[in-house]
């Protein structure tokens, strides 16, 4: 199954969550998309809650089905919780580094940047998304990249920044000081939803 490409705002508001985690997706119109959109829905069996959650996170991060399985089979054999774990796992992907130092406005724009050889990790370009960031290493901005209007655009607009990264945003350098907290992760996902989901 390909990576989705479509609107992002459709599928916002099909799961009826912000996948963006902006809001804007669901501001204007907080309800599904197509013409019985406003129809009150059919109640939802165990499973349409569960694999909903897990479509929620996979669109969220913008993985395709095989991917997102390989992440929570890996989640799953590490210590601990395995729903945190996975979102320890997605949350450590290069490209949604690269997004929460805001360099990028969403995480398909800094899918993007990455891809595009725009990114250097501990000084060595890496232009792989899923490249698993650890503690302590330093990304960064190719010299040759430091003046790409829309990474530039895109740190002058960041606003807040999660307290798991730190960035300079005159040097377009940033690090990844640890591993983030769950209370500093999305509260509106039920990451055990989709524990149970592949544990059925």
């Amino acid at each position: 199954m390909a990576r989705y490409t479509g609107p992002a705002y459709k599928k916002s508001r099909r799961l009826g969550f912000s996948t963006l985690e902006n809001g804007k997706d669901l501001a204007k119109r907080p309800y599904a998309p197509g013409a019985h959109g406003t129809d009150r829905r059919k109640k939802i069996s165990e499973y349409g809650i569960q694999l909903q959650e897990k479509q929620k996170v996979r669109f969220m991060y913008g993985l395709n089905e095989k991917q997102f399985r390989r992440v929570f089979e890996r989640a799953s054999h590490m210590k601990g919780i395995a729903g945190a774990n996975l979102l320890f796992l997605l949350e450590s992907r290069l490209d949604n580094i690269v997004y929460r130092m805001g360099m990028a406005n969403t995480r398909r724009a800094a899918r993007q940047i990455v891809n595009h050889g725009h990114i250097l990790v501990n000084g060595k370009k890496v232009n792989i998304p899923s490249y698993q960031v650890k503690p302590g290493d330093t990304v960064s901005v190719k010299e040759n990249s430091l003046n790409h209007p829309a990474i530039l655009a895109s740190v002058e607009s960041c606003m807040n920044r999660p307290a798991f990264v730190e960035f300079d945003p005159k040097k377009l350098s940033g690090v990844f000081k640890r591993l983030p907290d769950r209370s500093e992760l999305n509260q509106e996902i039920n990451e055990s939803l989709i524990v149970e989901f592949y544990n059925r």
